[in-house]
């Protein structure tokens, strides 16, 4: 097992943090914000980075500027999951690495939002649980429930529409289910009805299920993934600047780290 100074994972609603020490023995911090990574590579010196979760509305979101200054020091970044597996997708040709079908259902889909991932969470003093729904997830759900023959297609396609309409901290399966069974005519309802029966013990958590394989595949793996093939070229900018400041760093705090 990889010891924990060497990886750092920021997890948050996507899995609990005792199950991910039963996968990978690794430091493991909160959702990760504007800041987080520099304060991290300042303050701990991995050698390896995991992003998974991250926290983007009551605070700024990671940018993908210091993503780029942590490769620039020569430390992997990996992304999976949720927020990570949007970075990894965006900044994949300047060598931050993904993984799972997330990551790579995002590669492959120009424009796709983030509010795929997205849900509510708790504070991170109190474990940053989960509470709602990931979009993502309930649209997989929703397919399963199709190949499964508890739903037509007409009526996946209508809750799906429920829950893209639905504000992500609201999203969750009885008040999507409720909402959708108030618009939609009462011939589905028996259908809807068998849905709200096989959804709680059939329900696809993706999000949960690529934070996982990362994870292991990580502690499957001897030693750690090498840093960028090309290191990629790294410059202050005024916006950053500003970004730093913000987060309550220094332009000094981004000096080369031996």
């Amino acid at each position: 097992m990889t010891s924990r100074e060497d990886i750092v994972v920021f997890l948050g609603p996507t899995l609990p943090r005792e199950r991910a020490m039963e996968c990978l023995e690794a430091t493991y911090l909160p959702p990760a914000e504007q800041g987080s990574l520099v304060r991290t590579v300042r303050a701990l010196k991995p050698r390896l980075v995991v992003l998974i979760d991250g926290s983007f509305s009551r605070v700024p979101a990671v940018r993908h500027k210091e993503i780029l200054w942590t490769l620039a020091q020569n430390i992997p970044v990996i992304g999976a999951a949720s927020i990570g597996a949007v970075r990894a997708a965006e900044l994949g040709p300047v060598g931050m690495q993904g993984h799972g079908l997330i990551y790579r259902w995002y590669r492959r889909t120009p424009f796709a939002d983030d509010d795929e991932v997205a849900v509510a969470m708790m504070p991170a003093e109190l474990g940053a649980a989960p509470l709602s729904d990931a979009l993502i997830n309930i649209r997989l759900t929703l397919g399963a429930a199709r190949r499964a023959g508890i739903l037509s297609e007409a009526l996946r396609r209508a809750i799906e529409t429920v829950a893209r309409r639905t504000y992500f901290i609201d999203r969750l399966y009885a008040p999507i289910i409720a909402s959708a069974r108030s618009v939609l005519p009462a011939e589905t309802h028996a259908e809807l009805g068998r849905f709200e029966r096989w959804w709680p013990d059939n329900a696809i958590d993706q999000k949960r299920a690529d934070a996982i394989g990362l994870l292991r595949r990580l502690a499957a793996t001897p030693g750690l993934p090498g840093p960028p093939a090309v290191r990629p070229a790294f410059r202050l900018t005024e916006a950053w600047a500003h970004d730093l400041d913000a987060a309550g760093l220094l332009t000094s705090d981004i000096a080369d780290v031996p």
